[in-house]
Protein backbone atom coordinates (compact mmCIF):
# COMPACT_ATOMS: atom_id res chain seq x y z
CA UNK A 1 0.00 0.00 0.00
CA UNK A 2 1.36 3.67 -1.06
CA UNK A 3 2.00 6.10 1.60
CA UNK A 4 1.63 9.08 -0.81
CA UNK A 5 -1.46 10.30 0.99
CA UNK A 6 -3.00 13.80 -0.53
CA UNK A 7 -5.63 15.50 1.68
CA UNK A 8 -8.77 15.88 -0.63
CA UNK A 9 -9.28 19.13 0.74
CA UNK A 10 -6.25 21.45 -0.84
CA UNK A 11 -3.91 22.45 1.81
CA UNK A 12 -0.67 23.86 2.19
CA UNK A 13 2.22 20.86 2.59
CA UNK A 14 3.83 22.50 5.84
CA UNK A 15 6.04 19.56 7.88
CA UNK A 16 5.39 18.78 10.95
CA UNK A 17 7.15 16.30 13.19
CA UNK A 18 7.16 13.84 15.98
CA UNK A 19 7.38 15.06 19.34
CA UNK A 20 10.91 14.74 21.30
CA UNK A 21 11.54 12.38 24.16
CA UNK A 22 10.73 15.88 26.54
CA UNK A 23 7.38 15.83 24.62
CA UNK A 24 6.16 18.62 22.30
CA UNK A 25 9.20 21.76 21.14
CA UNK A 26 9.07 24.97 23.27
CA UNK A 27 8.68 27.93 20.87
CA UNK A 28 12.49 28.89 20.58
CA UNK A 29 13.04 25.77 19.57
CA UNK A 30 10.76 26.20 16.20
CA UNK A 31 11.74 27.74 13.07
CA UNK A 32 11.03 31.57 11.94
CA UNK A 33 8.19 30.34 9.71
CA UNK A 34 6.78 28.11 12.23
CA UNK A 35 6.68 30.44 14.77
CA UNK A 36 4.81 32.90 12.43
CA UNK A 37 2.66 29.91 11.49
CA UNK A 38 1.59 28.88 14.67
CA UNK A 39 1.08 33.10 16.20
CA UNK A 40 -1.26 33.12 12.81
CA UNK A 41 -2.89 29.84 13.32
CA UNK A 42 -3.67 31.02 17.44
CA UNK A 43 -4.87 34.14 16.87
CA UNK A 44 -7.82 33.41 14.27
CA UNK A 45 -8.60 29.72 16.86
CA UNK A 46 -9.15 32.43 19.36
CA UNK A 47 -11.79 34.02 17.53
CA UNK A 48 -13.27 30.57 16.50
CA UNK A 49 -13.01 29.22 20.34
CA UNK A 50 -15.35 32.10 21.13
CA UNK A 51 -17.68 31.91 18.71
CA UNK A 52 -18.04 27.67 19.90
CA UNK A 53 -17.87 28.51 23.34
CA UNK A 54 -20.97 30.85 22.80
CA UNK A 55 -22.83 28.17 21.12
CA UNK A 56 -21.69 26.21 24.51
CA UNK A 57 -23.14 28.67 26.60
CA UNK A 58 -26.21 28.85 24.99
CA UNK A 59 -26.99 25.59 24.80
CA UNK A 60 -25.99 25.11 29.12
CA UNK A 61 -28.42 28.20 30.20
CA UNK A 62 -31.48 26.29 30.41
CA UNK A 63 -30.28 23.51 32.47
CA UNK A 64 -28.26 26.16 34.51
CA UNK A 65 -31.27 28.36 35.06
CA UNK A 66 -33.37 25.07 35.87
CA UNK A 67 -31.09 24.40 38.48
CA UNK A 68 -30.83 27.27 39.74
CA UNK A 69 -34.66 27.89 40.16
CA UNK A 70 -34.96 25.89 43.22
CA UNK A 71 -33.28 23.90 45.93
CA UNK A 72 -34.74 20.59 44.71
CA UNK A 73 -33.08 20.91 41.35
CA UNK A 74 -30.37 22.07 42.50
CA UNK A 75 -29.91 19.09 45.09
CA UNK A 76 -30.78 16.56 42.23
CA UNK A 77 -27.98 17.78 40.11
CA UNK A 78 -25.72 17.75 43.33
CA UNK A 79 -26.27 13.57 43.84
CA UNK A 80 -26.06 13.26 39.67
CA UNK A 81 -22.89 14.50 40.17
CA UNK A 82 -21.64 12.30 43.18
CA UNK A 83 -22.62 9.46 40.94
CA UNK A 84 -20.21 9.73 38.04
CA UNK A 85 -17.67 10.94 41.15
CA UNK A 86 -18.15 7.97 42.65
CA UNK A 87 -17.68 5.77 39.71
CA UNK A 88 -14.40 7.95 38.36
CA UNK A 89 -13.25 7.18 41.71
CA UNK A 90 -13.35 3.29 41.44
CA UNK A 91 -11.36 4.02 37.99
CA UNK A 92 -13.05 0.86 36.39
CA UNK A 93 -14.33 0.80 33.22
CA UNK A 94 -16.34 -2.14 32.51
CA UNK A 95 -18.14 -0.76 35.09
CA UNK A 96 -18.38 2.82 34.15
CA UNK A 97 -19.44 1.91 30.42
CA UNK A 98 -21.12 -1.76 30.71
CA UNK A 99 -20.70 -2.75 27.24
CA UNK A 100 -23.53 -3.75 24.75
CA UNK A 101 -25.53 -6.98 25.56
CA UNK A 102 -27.30 -7.42 21.99
CA UNK A 103 -26.50 -7.04 18.62
CA UNK A 104 -27.71 -4.44 17.01
CA UNK A 105 -30.76 -4.53 14.47
CA UNK A 106 -29.18 -2.53 11.41
CA UNK A 107 -31.29 -0.58 8.98
CA UNK A 108 -29.51 0.34 6.03
CA UNK A 109 -30.04 2.17 2.84
CA UNK A 110 -27.90 3.60 0.06
CA UNK A 111 -26.75 6.72 0.51
CA UNK A 112 -27.21 9.62 -2.14
CA UNK A 113 -25.50 9.88 -5.36
CA UNK A 114 -22.80 12.41 -4.17
CA UNK A 115 -22.05 10.56 -1.18
CA UNK A 116 -20.74 7.40 -3.67
CA UNK A 117 -19.12 9.48 -6.08
CA UNK A 118 -16.49 11.03 -3.37
CA UNK A 119 -16.01 7.31 -2.14
CA UNK A 120 -15.97 6.07 -5.67
CA UNK A 121 -17.39 2.92 -4.40
CA UNK A 122 -20.51 1.64 -2.45
CA UNK A 123 -22.05 3.55 0.12
CA UNK A 124 -24.45 2.92 2.77
CA UNK A 125 -25.85 5.08 5.75
CA UNK A 126 -27.01 2.56 8.59
CA UNK A 127 -28.81 3.29 11.39
CA UNK A 128 -30.26 1.37 14.33
CA UNK A 129 -32.16 1.25 18.16
CA UNK A 130 -29.71 2.76 20.53
CA UNK A 131 -29.44 -0.37 23.40
CA UNK A 132 -28.24 2.37 25.72
CA UNK A 133 -29.31 2.57 28.90
CA UNK A 134 -28.64 5.41 30.80
CA UNK A 135 -25.78 5.06 33.91
CA UNK A 136 -27.48 6.96 36.51
CA UNK A 137 -30.57 5.35 36.92
CA UNK A 138 -31.91 8.66 38.30
CA UNK A 139 -30.90 9.79 34.44
CA UNK A 140 -32.98 6.86 32.52
CA UNK A 141 -36.34 7.96 32.32
CA UNK A 142 -35.71 11.52 30.91
CA UNK A 143 -32.96 9.55 28.49
CA UNK A 144 -35.32 6.96 26.82
CA UNK A 145 -37.99 10.16 25.75
CA UNK A 146 -35.32 11.42 23.26
CA UNK A 147 -36.34 9.76 20.19
CA UNK A 148 -33.89 10.96 17.74
CA UNK A 149 -30.96 10.34 19.43
CA UNK A 150 -31.84 6.89 20.58
CA UNK A 151 -31.29 6.43 16.92
CA UNK A 152 -27.62 5.55 16.26
CA UNK A 153 -26.08 5.86 12.91
CA UNK A 154 -23.41 5.84 10.71
CA UNK A 155 -22.13 5.64 7.37
CA UNK A 156 -20.41 2.48 5.98
CA UNK A 157 -17.98 3.32 2.82
CA UNK A 158 -17.58 -0.69 1.94
CA UNK A 159 -16.26 -2.93 -1.03
CA UNK A 160 -18.08 -5.38 -2.42
CA UNK A 161 -15.29 -7.85 -2.07
CA UNK A 162 -15.08 -7.23 1.96
CA UNK A 163 -15.46 -7.19 4.37
CA UNK A 164 -12.06 -4.91 4.66
CA UNK A 165 -9.76 -3.70 7.52
CA UNK A 166 -11.87 -0.66 8.34
CA UNK A 167 -11.03 2.90 9.66
CA UNK A 168 -13.74 4.10 11.44
CA UNK A 169 -13.80 8.29 12.30
CA UNK A 170 -15.28 10.34 14.31
CA UNK A 171 -16.65 13.99 14.24
CA UNK A 172 -16.00 16.92 16.17
CA UNK A 173 -18.75 19.06 17.93
CA UNK A 174 -20.81 20.32 15.31
CA UNK A 175 -19.28 18.70 12.97
CA UNK A 176 -20.85 15.65 11.98
CA UNK A 177 -22.22 15.82 8.32
CA UNK A 178 -20.98 13.02 6.41
CA UNK A 179 -19.59 14.92 3.18
CA UNK A 180 -17.35 17.12 5.09
CA UNK A 181 -15.66 14.52 7.47
CA UNK A 182 -15.27 11.92 4.21
CA UNK A 183 -13.33 15.14 2.77
CA UNK A 184 -11.48 16.39 5.62
CA UNK A 185 -9.55 13.20 6.59
CA UNK A 186 -9.28 12.39 2.82
CA UNK A 187 -10.89 9.44 3.55
CA UNK A 188 -11.04 8.65 -0.45
CA UNK A 189 -7.61 7.96 -0.61
CA UNK A 190 -7.86 5.76 2.34
CA UNK A 191 -11.08 3.64 0.82
CA UNK A 192 -9.01 3.51 -2.71
CA UNK A 193 -6.01 2.17 -0.54
CA UNK A 194 -7.98 -1.17 0.74
CA UNK A 195 -10.08 0.01 3.61
CA UNK A 196 -13.71 0.06 4.46
CA UNK A 197 -14.48 2.94 6.03
CA UNK A 198 -17.15 4.15 9.42
CA UNK A 199 -18.20 7.75 9.43
CA UNK A 200 -19.86 7.63 12.91
CA UNK A 201 -22.92 9.99 13.87
CA UNK A 202 -21.89 11.17 17.99
CA UNK A 203 -25.59 11.27 20.08
CA UNK A 204 -27.51 14.59 19.43
CA UNK A 205 -25.57 15.43 16.08
CA UNK A 206 -26.82 15.50 12.38
CA UNK A 207 -30.27 13.27 12.63
CA UNK A 208 -29.58 12.22 16.19
CA UNK A 209 -30.23 15.86 17.28
CA UNK A 210 -33.55 16.16 18.82
CA UNK A 211 -36.52 18.35 17.36
CA UNK A 212 -35.80 22.03 17.13
CA UNK A 213 -32.39 21.74 18.05
CA UNK A 214 -31.11 24.71 16.84
CA UNK A 215 -28.01 23.18 15.98
CA UNK A 216 -26.44 20.39 15.70
CA UNK A 217 -24.78 19.02 18.82
CA UNK A 218 -27.26 20.86 21.18
CA UNK A 219 -28.39 18.21 23.30
CA UNK A 220 -24.67 17.17 24.01
CA UNK A 221 -24.83 20.28 26.84
CA UNK A 222 -28.33 21.26 26.89
CA UNK A 223 -29.04 18.67 29.82
CA UNK A 224 -26.41 19.77 31.86
CA UNK A 225 -23.41 18.11 33.37
CA UNK A 226 -24.59 14.76 34.39
CA UNK A 227 -26.29 14.57 30.67
CA UNK A 228 -22.60 15.53 28.92
CA UNK A 229 -21.53 12.38 31.11
CA UNK A 230 -24.45 10.35 29.82
CA UNK A 231 -23.93 11.37 26.22
CA UNK A 232 -20.51 10.15 26.11
CA UNK A 233 -21.27 7.06 27.80
CA UNK A 234 -23.83 6.69 25.12
CA UNK A 235 -21.57 7.23 22.53
CA UNK A 236 -19.10 5.02 23.81
CA UNK A 237 -22.22 2.26 23.90
CA UNK A 238 -23.19 2.90 20.60
CA UNK A 239 -19.70 2.92 18.86
CA UNK A 240 -19.03 -0.37 20.40
CA UNK A 241 -22.21 -1.69 18.89
CA UNK A 242 -21.14 -0.61 15.58
CA UNK A 243 -18.00 -2.69 16.50
CA UNK A 244 -20.46 -5.68 17.32
CA UNK A 245 -21.93 -5.57 13.74
CA UNK A 246 -18.46 -4.88 12.18
CA UNK A 247 -17.09 -8.23 13.88
CA UNK A 248 -20.45 -9.90 13.03
CA UNK A 249 -20.24 -9.31 9.57
CA UNK A 250 -16.05 -10.55 9.49
CA UNK A 251 -14.26 -7.84 9.80
CA UNK A 252 -11.74 -8.29 12.17
CA UNK A 253 -9.12 -5.32 12.16
CA UNK A 254 -10.39 -1.85 13.17
CA UNK A 255 -8.44 1.42 13.73
CA UNK A 256 -10.19 4.67 15.06
CA UNK A 257 -9.49 7.97 14.70
CA UNK A 258 -11.22 11.02 15.81
CA UNK A 259 -11.23 15.09 15.78
CA UNK A 260 -11.83 17.46 18.68
CA UNK A 261 -14.88 15.77 20.97
CA UNK A 262 -14.10 12.76 18.55
CA UNK A 263 -10.32 12.59 19.91
CA UNK A 264 -12.04 12.94 23.40
CA UNK A 265 -14.16 10.12 22.25
CA UNK A 266 -11.81 7.79 20.33
CA UNK A 267 -9.08 8.47 23.57
CA UNK A 268 -11.64 7.32 26.03
CA UNK A 269 -13.02 3.97 23.92
CA UNK A 270 -8.87 2.96 23.94
CA UNK A 271 -9.29 2.33 27.60
CA UNK A 272 -12.92 0.65 26.90
CA UNK A 273 -12.82 -1.26 23.65
CA UNK A 274 -10.19 -3.99 23.56
CA UNK A 275 -10.66 -4.80 20.00
CA UNK A 276 -9.29 -1.75 18.57
CA UNK A 277 -6.19 -2.68 16.66
CA UNK A 278 -4.99 1.01 16.84
CA UNK A 279 -5.92 4.36 18.09
CA UNK A 280 -5.10 7.85 16.80
CA UNK A 281 -7.02 11.09 18.75
CA UNK A 282 -6.62 14.25 16.21
CA UNK A 283 -6.71 17.51 18.47
CA UNK A 284 -8.14 15.81 21.27
CA UNK A 285 -9.88 17.55 24.26
CA UNK A 286 -8.86 15.04 27.32
CA UNK A 287 -9.73 17.39 30.62
CA UNK A 288 -12.84 18.96 29.97
CA UNK A 289 -12.45 20.46 33.23
CA UNK A 290 -8.92 21.96 32.56
CA UNK A 291 -9.85 23.12 29.23
CA UNK A 292 -13.99 24.79 30.25
CA UNK A 293 -11.68 27.41 32.48
CA UNK A 294 -10.55 29.34 29.19
CA UNK A 295 -13.31 28.68 27.25
CA UNK A 296 -15.28 32.17 27.11
CA UNK A 297 -18.31 32.85 27.36
CA UNK A 298 -19.10 29.03 28.29
CA UNK A 299 -16.86 29.03 31.50
CA UNK A 300 -18.99 32.42 33.16
CA UNK A 301 -22.19 29.96 32.76
CA UNK A 302 -20.45 26.77 34.43
CA UNK A 303 -19.37 29.44 37.01
CA UNK A 304 -23.06 30.78 37.59
CA UNK A 305 -24.29 27.31 37.35
CA UNK A 306 -22.11 25.94 40.09
CA UNK A 307 -22.60 28.91 42.35
CA UNK A 308 -26.49 28.98 41.90
CA UNK A 309 -26.49 25.40 42.09
CA UNK A 310 -24.18 25.52 45.10
CA UNK A 311 -21.66 23.06 43.52
CA UNK A 312 -18.52 22.68 44.91
CA UNK A 313 -15.82 22.84 42.44
CA UNK A 314 -14.32 19.71 43.39
CA UNK A 315 -17.51 17.76 42.72
CA UNK A 316 -17.67 19.38 39.35
CA UNK A 317 -14.28 18.37 38.76
CA UNK A 318 -14.59 14.72 40.16
CA UNK A 319 -17.58 13.88 38.01
CA UNK A 320 -16.01 14.89 34.84
CA UNK A 321 -13.35 12.77 35.51
CA UNK A 322 -15.76 10.14 35.10
CA UNK A 323 -15.47 10.43 31.28
CA UNK A 324 -11.89 11.81 31.14
CA UNK A 325 -9.81 9.22 28.78
CA UNK A 326 -6.95 10.10 32.10
CA UNK A 327 -8.91 8.68 34.64
CA UNK A 328 -8.82 4.83 32.82
CA UNK A 329 -5.40 2.81 31.56
CA UNK A 330 -5.71 2.33 27.68
CA UNK A 331 -6.19 -1.17 26.52
CA UNK A 332 -4.17 -0.44 22.87
CA UNK A 333 -0.99 -1.07 23.15
CA UNK A 334 1.37 1.83 23.29
CA UNK A 335 2.91 0.99 20.15
CA UNK A 336 -0.96 1.14 18.40
CA UNK A 337 -1.27 4.42 20.03
CA UNK A 338 -0.68 7.81 17.97
CA UNK A 339 -1.97 11.12 19.02
CA UNK A 340 -1.69 14.62 16.78
CA UNK A 341 -2.36 17.77 17.49
CA UNK A 342 -1.34 21.67 16.61
CA UNK A 343 0.72 23.86 18.05
CA UNK A 344 -1.50 27.04 17.37
CA UNK A 345 -4.98 25.19 18.34
CA UNK A 346 -6.96 27.23 21.13
CA UNK A 347 -9.70 25.19 21.42
CA UNK A 348 -8.27 21.88 21.94
CA UNK A 349 -4.36 23.69 22.92
CA UNK A 350 -1.62 21.10 22.14
CA UNK A 351 -1.08 20.74 26.47
CA UNK A 352 -4.53 18.58 26.38
CA UNK A 353 -2.28 15.98 23.89
CA UNK A 354 0.76 16.52 26.14
CA UNK A 355 -1.49 15.21 28.96
CA UNK A 356 -2.39 12.53 27.12
CA UNK A 357 0.76 11.40 25.73
CA UNK A 358 2.20 11.64 29.14
CA UNK A 359 -0.94 9.29 30.40
CA UNK A 360 -0.24 6.95 27.58
CA UNK A 361 3.04 6.21 28.69
CA UNK A 362 4.84 8.87 26.05
CA UNK A 363 3.24 7.14 22.96
CA UNK A 364 3.89 8.50 19.49
CA UNK A 365 2.90 12.01 19.07
CA UNK A 366 3.01 14.59 16.00
CA UNK A 367 2.69 17.66 16.03
CA UNK A 368 1.62 20.28 13.10
CA UNK A 369 1.86 24.64 13.40
CA UNK A 370 -1.50 24.86 12.33
CA UNK A 371 -4.98 25.46 14.51
CA UNK A 372 -7.88 23.34 15.10
CA UNK A 373 -9.12 23.51 11.39
CA UNK A 374 -6.64 24.28 9.36
CA UNK A 375 -3.99 21.65 9.47
CA UNK A 376 -1.09 22.81 7.27
CA UNK A 377 0.79 19.66 7.15
CA UNK A 378 -1.89 17.45 6.74
CA UNK A 379 -0.11 15.62 4.04
CA UNK A 380 2.80 15.16 6.31
CA UNK A 381 0.35 13.48 8.91
CA UNK A 382 -1.99 11.67 6.45
CA UNK A 383 1.64 9.86 5.20
CA UNK A 384 2.47 9.84 9.14
CA UNK A 385 -1.40 7.44 9.68
CA UNK A 386 -1.08 5.85 6.65
CA UNK A 387 2.84 4.48 7.79
CA UNK A 388 1.29 3.91 11.37
CA UNK A 389 -1.75 1.66 10.70
CA UNK A 390 0.16 -0.18 7.64
CA UNK A 391 1.49 -3.12 9.70
CA UNK A 392 -1.31 -3.64 12.09
CA UNK A 393 -4.54 -3.14 9.28
CA UNK A 394 -2.89 -4.93 6.49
Amino acid sequence: MTTDATPSIPVPDVPGADAGPRGLPERSELSLRDKLIVDASAFADIGLRTAVASMVAASMIPSVLTTAIGREQSRRERERLAFYAELAAAGDPARSFPAPTTLPRICSRRANPLAERVARGTVENVSFHSGFEAVNPAMRDSWNTLGQNNIARFQHWRHDDGPRPTLCVIHGFMGSAYLFNGLFFSLPWFYRSGYDVVLFTLPFHGRRAEKYSPFSGYGIFSHGMAGFAEAMAQAVHDFRSVVDYLEFTGVDRIALTGLSLGGYTSALLAAVEPRLQAVIPNVPVVSVDSEIRDWFPANKVVQAGQLLGRIDHGAFTDATAYHSPLNYPPLVAKDRRLIITGLGDRLAPPEQSEMLWRHWDRCALHWFPGNHVLHVSQPTYLRRMTAFLRGYMF
